[in-house]
């Protein structure tokens, strides 16, 4: 009896051994797998470091612009004015501009020797509007590998007043633009602005001024 006792117990401590042994070596074998499946699903990348400029929160924007003023059956001449604008959403705008220009000869004082009474008083041409501005388009223009600027290319309209001939004359704005932050602060405008109103100044009853300008702003 003392022998059957002594032989099951050695029989059950070499099956104990034979499967921790057995154990042990599946382990090793499983840990050596996933080494070598690493080895080889993961690629040696060199992440790039990026730095991301926060753009500042102000909502308002005041700025500066000129250029090119078409004022229909007139020269092209220019045009100069102040914009001021309040960010209401990341997307839409509300913008007022102010702007002054000085109309050359028309179409005919240029063939017949003038108009009458159009003197350097009846030249002088300004306007306001107020005007929504919404961002169709944000994004980002790249100089280099390591370098981008943000961007935002829009869609205006907006309702305003415009002075020539020493008269008023309500009117309608219509323009598309870019806006290129050059920092967190200060922003470029490229503007292009149709203004439409009825006039009876020359011969055209609704005239389309077209203006286009380059300007400058800054956020408070």
């Amino acid at each position: 009896m003392q022998r059957l006792v002594t032989t099951l117990l050695n029989t059950g401590l070499a099956i104990t051994t034979a499967l921790a042994l057995s154990t042990q070596a599946y382990a090793q074998n499983e840990s050596s797998n996933n080494d070598a499946l690493d080895a080889i699903v993961s690629p040696d990348i060199e992440r790039r470091v990026i730095t991301e400029d926060m753009l500042d929160s102000e909502d308002w924007e005041v700025g500066v612009y000129g250029g090119v003023l078409n004022v229909e059956e007139f020269d092209s001449n220019l045009v100069y004015g102040l914009r001021l604008a309040y960010h209401m959403t990341e997307a839409l705008v509300l913008e007022i501009n102010l702007g002054s220009s000085e109309v050359g000869d028309s179409f005919e004082e240029s063939l017949d020797g003038g108009l009458p009474g159009l003197n350097s008083d009846d030249r002088k041409y300004s306007y306001y509007n107020i005007s929504y501005v919404y961002n169709i388009f944000p994004g980002e223009i790249f100089f280099g590998s390591n370098t981008a600027y943000k961007t935002d290319i829009y869609l205006m309209g907006g309702l305003g007043n415009t002075t020539f001939n020493q008269n008023d004359f309500f009117t309608f704005s219509v323009g598309a633009g870019l806006r290129f932050y050059l920092t967190d602060a200060i922003a470029l405008h490229a503007t292009l602005k149709d203004h439409i109103y009825d006039s009876d100044v020359a011969t055209v009853q609704q005239v389309h001024n077209i203006e286009s300008t380059l300007g400058l702003s800054v956020y408070f």
